[in-house]
């Protein structure tokens, strides 16, 4: 049992990192070549959209509760 959850710990990992690697290139790539560039949407203003969301008006909170979540999911 201790077995499977590792594997199933590992494969989450996984995908998490490579979600976190694509949404940074994405933003680079929207830097660099515009808007829609990569993804066919703004990725930064969809990642702006969601720290709004989650925080509010100002956008504060949501971006302290986005790099507490990110910080736990390195750990």
């Amino acid at each position: 049992m201790e077995k499977i959850t590792a594997q199933i710990t590992n494969v989450i990992e996984t995908v998490s990192k490579l979600g976190i690697g694509l949404i940074a290139l994405g933003i680079i790539a929207e830097i660099i070549f515009g808007q829609g560039a990569i993804f066919g949407a703004s990725v930064v203003s969809n990642v702006s959209s969601i720290v709004a969301s989650i925080g509010g008006e100002n956008g504060f909170v949501g971006l302290i509760a986005l790099l507490l979540i990110v910080g736990l999911l390195r750990k």
